[in-house]
């Protein structure tokens, strides 16, 4: 039987979110429900609020989520009820071109449910990245799900599901950030914290963390950066280039996503260095730069998605170290908060207050 639960919705651009009744249906082919035991507030929930994702409101917002599969459907075989898991964004096909080629992480063909969960009226609703998990039960493709150690708490485990994904594999997995390496991190949000701490697991021996607030400075310096640089102190790109015997860094990484950010990071990493782009930058933004310069520095120019992981493998992975205490996931967690907080937990993120709000249910 269908199952009404309260969740978070958007109704419309730029309005204030909203606490309502929301209704589960029963799993189909493929499908799993999963009762929701914690969900990280990210920015990307704010600019589904916001209009900036698309305009098929109302949305189900919330996606960095862990829980226990409460049903799966028919011919699920990657879960089982009462597993403990963390939710993703990029449940792969297995069929695609990318996938067929050994490259999972790149899924050209990602799937979600194909239920549509729906408010009492029989509204359907659109969960944010093919989620919703500011609910107390969420309904989403069976490969959506990866199951880890039920001794991490869903606070800490839930946040691998986005922000702290994307940040760690940006530097790990996109940027190859190796041994003896000098990192440069732009912009230090929960993303780009998580980009100096996997710089950190990586073995880097120069971590710069840049941003213009002295609190997160401040916090990249606790949670692995070797030096921070204020950009109002003066030019990024020298700043950078003064600590690194004046070559610039291996690997430099935007986590910003504007036009200005990357061409920073373009000229401050070493000749033959990596520019790792896991900002998302909006439609208008342009970028121009001389074709000379791209040619004469050589090195790799990449995007992240999804800082290029494969749950199934990075996940379980990334929860073992956590274990271990060799990876600080708590040290990301800001404050917890209730389903009916989410709204303030916006403007506390857009204060640049907090790594991460995480909803508790």
């Amino acid at each position: 039987m269908p199952t009404t639960v309260k969740g978070v919705i958007s109704r419309a651009k730029g309005e204030p979110v909203e606490l309502v009744d929301i209704v589960i249906p029963d799993p189909g082919p493929g499908e799993a429900v999963v009762d929701v035991q914690a969900c990280g507030v990210c920015h990307t929930d704010y600019h589904y609020q916001q209009g900036g994702i698309n305009d098929e409101f109302p949305f189900l917002l919330g996606h960095e989520a862990a829980g226990r599969v409460s049903a799966v459907g028919e011919g699920v075989t990657e879960v089982a009820v009462g597993d403990f898991v963390i939710l993703n964004w990029r449940a792969v096909c297995g069929e695609c071109r990318a996938c067929r080629r050994g490259r999972p992480w790149y899924c050209f063909a990602t799937h979600n449910a194909k239920q549509r969960m729906t408010l009492t009226d029989g509204t359907e609703l659109t969960p944010a990245l093919g989620i919703g998990a500011f609910a107390e039960k969420t309904l989403v493709a069976a490969g959506q799900c990866t199951r880890v150690d039920e001794r991490a708490g869903a606070e800490a485990a839930g946040l691998l599901g986005c922000g702290v994904m994307a940040g760690l594999g940006a530097a790990i997995n996109t940027g190859g950030v190796g041994r003896g390496d000098s990192v440069a991190v732009i912009g230090l949000g929960g993303v780009g914290m998580a980009a100096v701490v996997g710089s950190h697991l990586a073995g880097a021996a120069k971590i710069i963390g840049i941003d213009l607030d002295p609190r997160k400075r401040e916090k990249g310096r606790s949670m692995g950066a070797t030096h921070t640089i204020d950009p109002a102190d003066g030019d990024v790109v020298e700043a950078v280039r003064a600590l690194t015997d004046g070559n610039g860094a291996d690997v430099v990484i935007d986590a910003v996503g504007r036009p200005e950010t990357y061409e920073q990071a373009f000229y401050a990493r070493d000749l033959a260095g990596t520019v790792v782009l896991v900002g998302v930058p909006t439609p208008e933004m342009r970028i121009e730069l001389p074709l000379l310069d791209v040619f004469g520095r050589g090195g790799s120019l990449k995007s992240s998605w999804y800082g290029d992981c494969l749950p199934s493998r990075d996940f379980p992975m990334l929860i073992d170290l956590y274990l271990q205490g060799r990876l600080d996931l708590d040290a990301f967690v800001s404050e917890t908060i209730g389903l009916g907080d989410v709204e303030e937990a916006f403007a506390t993120m857009k204060r640049g207050d907090v790594l991460r709000s995480v909803v508790t249910l």
